[in-house]
């Protein structure tokens, strides 16, 4: 059986890697695609977004999202991923038309359409599943699960405290961990153990047409050290078809969402302030080895 998702996502380089991915293997049915501001503005992730199927001629609807988080100010992540979002490929510029309805509603309309339960996989910020959740809370009971890019047990990426994806929004966050629907949290605590290795991006370029694109645009990532880069947002598709690669704990998660820990995702490690009670599967480790051997494995496989 196909895993059908939705993915609410902001590219950016990681993002543009996690949609090929989704794209391109059998198993997973990718339904529909929405945008929000992120790593760039939402024209600029819309425009990526799109950029990704026209390469590799899909048709899967694309709908732009909130420009703005709820409530703080927008900061975005140009300096990691570039002013475009994307940068070191020539993608082609004759480029499909967004859905003519906003990504809520968008997904409002595939959620209810569908026979099966949904996955909703958000890899940006979380605004346009909050604006959802409170416009439509009748989709709740259709939504199987939620797996998440975002958050951290401990280092953050944007603050010592926060990562980046929930720093951008941490009220819509809130309002997401808060919703009682199953959520796998998918954070730094593994997502910067699972570096695709140097050695693994230099032999992209020489797999095929998909491997040079993503080649040349992880070798633009500033999420880069001399171990690799941090392909956060494809550890999300990487969990959906080898969850026994990743070792999660079962814990309550609250956001901060003021003051210097803003946008801190909290875990009660010990169980010992929800009365037992717990709202998401927690990513704490992960198989780097096993996530690198598929990642090359699934852009050999890529035909075009």
């Amino acid at each position: 059986m196909t895993i059908k998702i939705l993915m609410d996502t902001d590219p950016g380089i990681d993002d543009a890697a996690a949609l090929t991915m989704a794209i391109n293997d059998p198993k997973i049915d990718l339904k529909l695609v929405t945008t929000v501001a992120g790593n760039v503005t939402v024209d600029k992730t819309t425009k990526n977004a799109l950029k990704i199927m026209r390469f590799f001629n899909q048709d899967i609807p694309v709908a732009a999202g909130a420009e703005q988080p709820l409530f703080k100010d927008f900061e975005d992540a140009a300096r990691i991923h570039g002013e475009s979002g994307m940068p070191g490929y020539d993608f082609p510029e004759d480029l499909p038309k967004p859905l003519n309805k906003t990504a809520v509603e968008a997904l409002h309309d595939a959620i209810m359409a569908s026979n099966d339960p949904i996955t909703l996989v958000p890899t940006g910020s979380y605004t346009n599943i909050a604006l959802l959740f409170s416009e439509y809370p009748e989709v709740k009971s259709h939504i199987d699960r939620i797996v998440a890019m975002g958050g951290a047990l401990g280092k953050g990426n944007m603050t010592s405290a926060a990562e980046f994806n929930v720093f951008t929004d941490p009220d819509a966050a809130a309002i997401v961990y808060k919703s009682g629907i199953p959520i796998v949290m998918v954070g730094l605590d593994i997502t910067m153990k699972a570096l695709l290795t140097n050695e693994n991006i230099e032999k992209l370029q020489h797999l095929n047409e998909a491997g040079q694109m993503l080649h040349d645009i992880i070798i633009n990532d500033g999420d880069h050290n001399d171990k690799g880069s941090a392909m956060h947002d494809v550890n999300t598709i990487f969990y959906l078809l080898h969850p026994e690669a990743i070792k999660t704990e079962d814990m309550w998660v609250d956001v901060v969402t003021q003051g210097p820990a803003i946008g801190e995702t909290v875990g009660d490690i010990r169980g010992a302030y929800h009365n037992g009670k717990t709202n998401a599967k927690v990513s704490v480790d992960i198989d780097d080895q096993a996530f690198n051997d598929w990642f090359m494995e699934e852009v050999k496989n890529i035909k075009m």
